[in-house]
C-alpha cells in the first residue's frame, strides 16, 4: 500500500469512529480497539505483581518521547525528532522488540524520530491518532510501517490498551470529533500500576483538556507528563486542580525559540507538584512497585532519595528553597533594562551563585559574591558599570529584554526555580 493510500485509510478509519462505516477491500490495517459506550476510571489495574513499572522520559531535545517498561515487555510513545537517541537508548536497555508504538500527533517533534525507531526494531502494535497530515515525515512513517505489515490501529477515548494484565492503559483523547489543532487531537494516555497513575499529555492543550473533563474521566494523577512543553496552550487551572499531580514532568528543549516552559504555566504547576524538565535533568525515570515511586535524574541537579508517596496529598506550594517566600522578583522595567531583587525575610540571605534568566533562557546572569539584606532590594541592570551595594550590572553591550513581552527567572545556588515575573 503507497502512503497516499494509508493515509486515505487513515481517513476511513476516522470514520469508522463516526460512522461505523467504509473498509479498504484490498488492504486494510488491522482492527481498532472496540470502543466503549462509556468512559471508565482507569482504577480498575491488576494488583501489582511484584514487578516495577519504569516509565522514561527521554531527553530528545525539543519532543517528546517516553518508554515504559514492565515485565519484559515495551511501549514506546513518540520519537521526538532524534531516532538514533531513541534508538541507542532502547539497545542500552537491551530491548528489540517493542509491543507498542504510539504516535501521539504527527508533529515531527514528536514522530520525526519514529520511522529510525521503527527501522531498527520489531515493532508488535502501532497506535497513531487517526488524524492525516500530508508531510514527508508522517509520509515516511506510514510507508515503513505498510513495508514492514506492522498492525496499525486509530486509538479514540474509552478504549484500553492491552499492554500487560497488571497494567491499565486507558485513551482519554482524541475523541469522536477532530479538532482543526492537530495538537489537540494528540492521544492521551493514564496509565495505572496499582495505586500509582501517570497522566501522559502528548501536545493536548486547553480544548483537549476541556473534552476530557467534560466526559467525566478520572484524570486525578500521582506523574503529569506535561503537555505541549508547557505552553500556554495548554495545563489550564481548572485541568491542573483536578490533576492535583505531586510529580510534573516537561519534555523541553534547551533554549528552545518558543519560550518553553512558559513562566505562568511553570509557576502554576510548581504550586501543585515537584516539577522535573528534560532541559535541565535529561532523561527522567520513575520508577513504581504499585504502591511508592522514585523519581531519578540522567544529570545532576539534586533529586530526593526518598520515595514518594502515591496517596494524593492537598495541592500546595512546592519549596524551592528556604528563601522562596522571602526572596523574589519584585520588579521588571523591559525599556530601561533592569530587574529587582527584594528580600522581605527577617534574615540576610546570600544571593551568591543564584541566577537570573530571561524567558527563552538565552541570556543568565550569575550573582557574584553578595548578601541581601533583611528588608532590601538590589536592583541588577544589564549594562556595564561598577558594582554597588544596592545595585549590581550584567556587563552586557546589548540590551536583552523584549520591549514587547518577557519574563525574568530567578533560581538559587541549587538550580531551582525561586521567583518569576512576567511583563
Amino acid at each position: 500500500m503507497k502512503p497516499s493510500q494509508l493515509i486515505a485509510t487513515i481517513i476511513c478509519l476516522s470514520l469508522i469512529l463516526i460512522t461505523a462505516g467504509c473498509t479498504d477491500s484490498t488492504d486494510t490495517p488491522s482492527k481498532t480497539t472496540p470502543e466503549k459506550s462509556t468512559p471508565t476510571t482507569a482504577k480498575n489495574a491488576g494488583t501489582p505483581s511484584g514487578q516495577n513499572l519504569t516509565v522514561n522520559f527521554l531527553d530528545v531535545g525539543q519532543g517528546d518521547s517516553v518508554l515504559l517498561e514492565f515485565n519484559g515487555k515495551a511501549m514506546l510513545i513518540d520519537a521526538g525528532d532524534q531516532g538514533e537517541v531513541v534508538s541507542d537508548y532502547l539497545k542500552n536497555q537491551a530491548i528489540s522488540t517493542l509491543d507498542y508504538a504510539v504516535a501521539t500527533h504527527p508533529h515531527s517533534d514528536h514522530i520525526g524520530g519514529m520511522a529510525d525507531v521503527l527501522n531498527n526494531f520489531k515493532v508488535e502494535h502501532f497506535v497513531d491518532s487517526g488524524y492525516p497530515h500530508t508531510t514527508q515525515t508522517y509520509e515516511n512513517m506510514l510507508t515503513t510501517i505498510d513495508q514492514k505489515n506492522i498492525p496499525f490501529e486509530v486509538a479514540q477515548a474509552g478504549q484500553t490498551i492491552d499492554f500487560d494484565p497488571a497494567i491499565d492503559i486507558e485513551v482519554l483523547n482524541p475523541g469522536k470529533t477532530y479538532s482543526d489543532d492537530l495538537n489537540e487531537n494528540s492521544v492521551v494516555l493514564k496509565v495505572t500500576y496499582g495505586e500509582t497513575s501517570f497522566l501522559l499529555m502528548g501536545d493536548a492543550g486547553l480544548e483537549a483538556e476541556n473534552d476530557i473533563m467534560k466526559a467525566g474521566y478520572d484524570v486525578d494523577t500521582d506523574i503529569l507528563k506535561v503537555g505541549h512543553h508547557a505552553s500556554r496552550s495548554g495545563s489550564g487551572t481548572s485541568f491542573i486542580s483536578a490533576v492535583s499531580p505531586s510529580v510534573s514532568i516537561i519534555e523541553v528543549g534547551t533554549g528552545n525559540d518558543y519560550g518553553h516552559p512558559h513562566a505562568e504555566i511553570l509557576k502554576r504547576l510548581q504550586k501543585a507538584s515537584k516539577v522535573y524538565r528534560t532541559d535541565m535533568d535529561g532523561t527522567i525515570s520513575v520508577t513504581t512497585d504499585g504502591s511508592t515511586y522514585d523519581v531519578t535524574t540522567q544529570k545532576a541537579r539534586p533529586v530526593s532519595s526518598t520515595a514518594y508517596r502515591s496517596t494524593p496529598e492537598p495541592a500546595k506550594s512546592i519549596t524551592s528553597s528556604s528563601t522562596e517566600s522571602t526572596v523574589y522578583v519584585s520588579d521588571l522595567n523591559l525599556k530601561d533594562e533592569w530587574v529587582k531583587i527584594s528580600n522581605t525575610g527577617s534574615s540576610p540571605v546570600s544571593l551568591t551563585a543564584w541566577k537570573i534568566e530571561d524567558e527563552g533562557r538565552k541570556h543568565t546572569y550569575t550573582f557574584p559574591s553578595y548578601t541581601l539584606d533583611s528588608g532590601s532590594t538590589v536592583t541588577v541592570s544589564t549594562e556595564k558599570g561598577t558594582d554597588a551595594a544596592t545595585k549590581l550590572y550584567w556587563q552586557l553591550d546589548d540590551p536583552i529584554w523584549n520591549n514587547d513581552g518577557d519574563a525574568a527567572y530567578l533560581y538559587d545556588n541549587d538550580g531551582k526555580l525561586v521567583s518569576t515575573l512576567e511583563r
